[in-house]
């Protein structure tokens, strides 16, 4: 990780049959002023000679271009979703998303860093930035514009305008960066929240509690095909929208109680205005039926499972998602928890998909630094869970528990190393129909 002078940037362009715009974009990333120290290009499927063309690109730019190719189109969500676990690989400062239809100006990139180091000197540093979109003859483009933050106290606004931005609530994937450190410890996008509102539920979860700003300074280009809004009519489409908006809703830790409820409102007014001006409602009431009932019954599949079909990343079927469960005390060696920690997640044939780590009690300082360095810099998103008091191992143990996502959990004590190989050999005979598995 570079430092905060000079913030390394990675890249992630989804592309799906746009070959020639893909392209461009691309290009356009590669000739920043602040140029990202590596472009992840996730290709979701495409049958155009889009993979040629990123071939060739490849070897042009072979330290530069990273190319991802998924067998199924997984939409925004999904590429997104494979493209940012790729990109933090490299260990970045920041993640820079944007779809291939996009073509940053040269100083995009570098405007929305300048407002990540320049805002609040003390070190509250944005989660979230987002690029002012316009369409190709220079108007403000109407399609996935960043919401503004409701209720912003003065001290935001006022620590927002001394870089040229404005508070935001949410962003698009049309071009967005985000903190990598955000990124670990909350996440990726849910793949499963395919063709519609993706970027709103990830953005919304990355900026909660912290700075999500627009920076009218960069600039990008948005090159759609017309020059228009999303409220065009979706017909069958209309079956995501209704389906992930109640799963966002319901399930997602993206909105606030009180969010949650002015949000349905404005949700509410607008499935009616997108009724109204319909010409084939019938359609909209099937997919409004079938929405409703998928998003009360159904949840969002994890990002293993809906990405296995594409081959990512070389998963089968049965290859399911696991957490690492981890705790420590007072009484623990800094140097042997990072040891530990390294051994079960960076030196992994097969790495978990999260860690949580339980801090039980107060830490000393040293120690602290350490939990802090595993979040901010940990291969894959690490949480953790902070207990007031020391409460021992048992107790501590099932806080994390319940903290764990997934339902296949392993174990692994502060003080210990596990081989490199231990869990690529454990997790096939949990997936296989064991319950419990051991090491040597």
């Amino acid at each position: 990780m570079s430092s905060a002078a000079s913030p390394s940037v990675v890249a992630v362009v989804v592309t799906w049959n746009r070959r020639d715009l893909m392209q461009e974009s691309v290009a356009a990333v590669l000739a920043q002023t602040h140029p990202p120290i590596k472009v992840v290009v996730v290709d979701n499927a495409s049958d155009d000679g889009t993979a040629e063309v990123l071939a060739q690109l490849s070897e042009d730019h072979r330290d530069l271009l990273d190319v991802v190719t998924l067998g199924d189109n997984t939409g925004g969500a999904g590429g997104f979703a494979a493209g940012m676990e790729r990109a933090m690989r490299f260990a970045p400062d920041l993640v820079w998303l944007l779809d291939d239809d996009t073509v940053p100006t040269p100083d995009a990139a570098a405007g929305l860093v300048r407002a990540w180091v320049e805002h609040d000197p003390s070190g509250n540093r944005p989660h979230v930035l987002a690029s002012k979109v316009v369409w190709t003859d220079g108007r403000d483009h109407p399609m996935n514009t960043p919401r503004r933050k409701p209720g912003t106290r003065r001290t935001e606004t006022t620590a927002a305008e001394a870089v040229g931005a404005i508070p935001i609530r949410s962003a698009s994937f049309v071009s967005m960066m985000c903190d990598a450190r955000l990124v670990r410890e909350r996440g990726f996008p849910i793949a499963d929240y395919f063709l519609w509102n993706d970027d709103f539920e990830y953005s919304t979860r990355l900026i909660r509690g912290g700075v999500g700003l627009y920076v009218p300074s960069s600039v990008v280009v948005h090159k759609t095909r017309t020059f228009g809004s999303t409220d065009a009519d979706p017909g069958e489409r209309f079956f995501y929208e209704v389906r992930n908006k109640l799963w966002l809703f319901r399930r997602s830790r993206s909105l606030t109680a009180p969010e949650k409820a002015l949000y349905t409102g404005s949700t509410v007014r607008r499935w009616v205005r997108t009724y109204r001006r319909s010409t084939d409602r019938a359609t909209l009431r099937t997919a409004l039926r079938r929405g409703l009932r998928a998003g009360v019954r159904e949840r969002p599949r994890p990002n293993a499972e809906v990405l296995a079909g594409a081959g990512w990343p070389d998963r089968g079927a049965g290859h399911q998602p696991f957490s690492l469960l981890m705790s420590t005390w007072a009484g623990d060696e800094p140097a042997q928890l990072a040891a530990a920690y390294a051994s079960s997640v960076d030196d992994q044939t097969r790495r978990p998909d999260e860690v949580v780590l339980v801090q039980d009690g107060p830490v000393p300082g040293e120690l602290a630094e350490t939990l802090a360095e595993l979040v901010r810099n940990g291969a894959v998103p690490t949480r953790i869970v902070s207990l007031p008091e020391n409460q021992g191992l048992g107790p501590a143990l099932q806080a994390g528990l319940m903290a764990c996502a997934h339902e296949i959990v392993a174990r692994m004590d502060a003080d210990d190393i596990s081989a490199p190989e231990r869990f690529e050999k454990q997790l096939p005979i949990i997936e296989a129909g064991a319950d419990i598995v051991g090491s040597g």
